[in-house]
């Protein structure tokens, strides 16, 4: 079964990675159709690409956790910290695309149709939101990770010393 899950899951992270060089093969496309093309309005397609980049970087980098967390890693996580910063490194790309989709689409909005700025204001604010909830948990698990690694450092050396963990505890 292990095997069978390592092999749809690195499907499903190639499959993402072919779809994230679409995307930019894709924006490419549409700056060099606008560049050599009849009309003069440059900056329309220059911030398509530039919001298609960022998606794909965005994908891109989910297809890497993807591969790094579920087909590469020989052992699950064994520390509360390593956890942690795998989930924050995860988070910390989503947010970082939410807010530079946002930046694109406010300079697109702003020159076409004020009053639709509803959605890239919220997108800035849902990428506050992600970064104020990365803190929080940043914050809560610094507090609890001490604990936990205290006894999982105890665990790793009563297993090596060919103990039983349980015991030693």
């Amino acid at each position: 079964m292990q095997l069978l899950s390592r092999l749809i899951f690195g499907f499903a992270s190639l499959s993402l990675s072919i779809l994230a060089v679409a995307l930019i093969v894709y924006g490419g496309y549409g700056l060099v159709a606008a560049l050599f093309g009849p009309t003069d309005d440059i900056a329309g397609p220059l911030l398509n690409t530039v919001g298609y980049v960022v998606i794909a970087v965005a994908v891109f980098d989910v297809a890497k956790f993807i591969m790094e967390e579920e087909v590469l890693r020989e052992r699950a996580k064994h520390r509360a910290s390593e956890a942690r910063q795998s989930l924050t490194r995860f988070i910390s790309t989503i947010t970082i695309a939410v807010c530079l989709e946002a930046l694109v689409s406010v300079f697109q909005v702003s020159k076409v149709h004020v009053p639709h700025m509803i959605y890239p204001t919220l997108l800035l604010l849902t990428g506050i939101l992600l970064m104020i909830g990365l803190g929080l948990y940043q914050r809560l698990s610094a507090t609890v990770e001490g604990q936990v690694e205290a006894k999982d450092v105890r665990r790793e050396k009563a297993e090596m010393a060919g103990e039983d963990p349980r015991i030693s505890m």
